[in-house]
């Protein structure tokens, strides 16, 4: 299995760069604003359709921002707003809660291709997972909120990890990791096998609100695909 690298960006620039360096998915995002920190609409409209002008036709996803639990109309305004942009996948992020259910099961009965995110910065709920696993989502994925506190894994144990990724696949979804992940990350990365990892801070110059790298892309191009990409330009 060939792990896919998503690359979250928050700008046309960014978004060219990131597909000519090697990226299998566009993430729109902007990061100053948290985990999965929202865009304005129409800068998710013009990126779509900066990337499809160029004639670059990777996947994009795009996040409607961190919205809680229990402000449901928002959220689905929010992913309809999203979804009318072009994109392929809506992120949304799903903190573990009661609430979640009834936000899962609205979400499944929407008219767009969500991908729910679930916050696992104090673990994950097995049965949040394995609820969403019943709905008919395309993907699921697994991130952080607090990108300072650490990544990913040492936030939740490899054994949690490979149960989600576990339980998704044998749903026939696309299984997705995120969270402060690094280079460093990619041995552990390539034991977990999810079908696809999201990266900002590892192709960015100094924390994740900074600029991309052309060269960090180029290099965990080649550390993920095993081949070398010649470093983009925007």
């Amino acid at each position: 299995m060939t792990m896919r690298m998503l690359v979250s960006v928050r700008s046309v620039d960014e978004a060219l760069l990131a597909a000519r360096g090697g990226a299998d998915f566009i993430d729109l995002k902007e990061p100053n604003e948290g985990a999965l920190g929202g865009l304005p609409v129409a800068t998710i409209g013009t990126v779509v359709g900066a990337l499809r002008a160029h004639g670059i036709s990777l996947p994009v996803s795009a996040t409607i921002g961190d919205l809680p639990m229990h402000a449901l109309d928002g959220i689905l305004a929010q992913v309809d707003a999203v979804g009318a942009c072009g994109v392929d996948y809506v992120k949304v992020g799903i903190e573990r809660g009661p609430e979640a259910f009834a936000v899962l099961d609205a979400l499944a009965a929407c008219n767009w291709p969500v991908v729910p995110v679930f916050i696992a910065d104090h673990g994950l709920d097995a049965a949040l997972t394995a609820h969403a696993c019943t709905l008919g989502f395309p993907g699921l994925m697994v991130d952080t909120a607090d990108k300072q506190a650490g990544s990913l894994f040492d936030a939740v144990p490899m054994v949690e990890l490979r149960a989600f990724l576990a339980q998704v696949r044998a749903a026939g979804r696309m299984a997705g990791v995120a969270g402060a992940l690094r280079t460093a990350h990619v041995p552990l990365l390539q034991s977990l096998a999810p079908d696809f990892a999201g990266f900002r801070s590892a192709v960015c110059v100094g924390d994740r609100k900074a600029a991309l790298s052309p060269e960090r892309l180029a290099a965990l191009a080649v550390l993920l695909h095993g081949e070398a990409v010649e470093p983009a330009s925007a």
